[in-house]
């Protein structure tokens, strides 16, 4: 039996998406599975992200699907539908599915049955090393605070592009953290929901994650397994604390051996069925009936006027990079021209 053809497009997404991703993201993959997907300009259905405004000019006549890797909360004037962080329900159009989720499902298996050690597996072997780090971001001072503070105690791994202090970059993140006992893994900011990849990747690598942000991470993940750096009062409470592990061997293989999940956590393949659920949902209606957002009076200004407004910024931001380009022409020019008129000084 043949499948019915959709016609799909994805905007505002990190440049390494269109050039990597998109063949085997989960959403074509899903999609895949039910249906004949054209990826086209002409689409009926259009997904969009963070990291760009373009999806303001999309026709009304998409339904229009929001998917967040960021510390956003969606816009449902803008989207018919949304994936995100949030701790919400709103009717049809809203899931809850974190953007780990849409990594690879064998990290997320390992995650999930990483306290089930091998028979006869010894933590001094397997793990050598003390703790790691791994970020680019530097805009996170209590993260920043922590590495260093803890580097007055033993060194920590650090692999990323900032605060790297082992001599290249690290290519491999899943090894890199599987040598280590800990891994220092902070958010890019505190709020509630927002647990990224970052604790995931540390509890699949059977790590003990030193974990900063999610205020309600408790709600899916076992605090047991981790330590919360947010539930000690001061950092030499927290730097205490990691001590006390790292010196007991014990202590650290009790914690190992706490899931990451909560018991009553969905499993990843319960989570994954969901959103295939969510997901098919949206592309069974007939696309008339799919439409959420409001595209009468108030709804269709709000729109107008965000795109009106976003297009002013744009040809402002382009203003601004055009004048720092001549600038730095110029000063390139003008050392260009102090250095030749030094030479012709010397042989004169």
């Amino acid at each position: 039996m043949s499948k019915r053809k959709i016609k799909i497009k994805f905007i505002d997404y990190w440049g390494s998406f269109y050039k990597e991703e998109i063949e085997d993201c989960l959403i074509m993959r899903i999609l895949r599975k039910h249906y004949d997907v054209e990826v086209c300009d002409d689409a009926d259905y259009v997904f969009f992200s963070t990291s760009g405004e373009s999806h303001w000019s999309v026709p009304d006549r998409c339904v229009k699907i929001y998917q967040t890797g960021e510390n956003i909360v969606p816009d449902f004037n803008a989207c018919d539908y949304a994936v995100g962080f949030e701790w919400m329900e709103y009717e049809d159009r809203y899931i809850r599915f974190p953007n780990y989720m849409f990594y690879d499902v064998d990290m997320l298996h390992k995650m999930e049955h990483k306290h089930e050690l091998p028979e006869g597996w010894d933590i001094a072997v397997e793990k050598p090393d003390f703790c790691g780090f791994m970020v680019s971001n530097h805009r996170n001072p209590k993260r920043n605070k922590t590495f260093h503070r803890l580097c007055e105690y033993k060194k920590v791994d650090s692999g990323g592009g900032y605060l790297n202090n082992i001599g290249h970059r690290v290519d491999d993140k899943f090894a890199f953290d599987s040598t280590h006992r800990f891994s220092l893994c902070f958010e890019n900011g505190a709020h509630n929901g927002y647990t990224t990849e970052k604790l995931v990747q540390a509890f699949a690598a059977r790590t003990i994650p030193i974990y900063w942000g999610d205020p309600l991470v408790g709600k899916v993940f076992n605090e047991k397994a981790m330590i919360d750096a947010s539930s000690y009062g001061n950092m030499d409470a927290l730097v205490e604390r990691i001590k006390e592990i790292e010196e007991s061997p014990e202590l650290q293989l009790q914690i190992l051996r706490q899931p990451a999940l909560l018991p009553e956590s969905p499993s990843v393949d319960d989570e994954l069925a969901r959103f295939e659920s969510w997901l098919i949902h949206i592309f069974e209606q007939p696309l008339e009936m799919a439409y959420r957002r409001n595209r009468e009076m108030h709804g269709r200004w709000y729109i107008e006027r965000r795109f009106k407004i976003d297009t002013r910024a744009n040809r402002r931001a382009i203003h601004n990079l055009r004048k720092q380009w001549i600038k730095k022409a110029w000063n390139h020019l003008k050392r260009k021209a102090t250095f030749a008129f030094a030479l012709l000084c010397v042989w004169m």
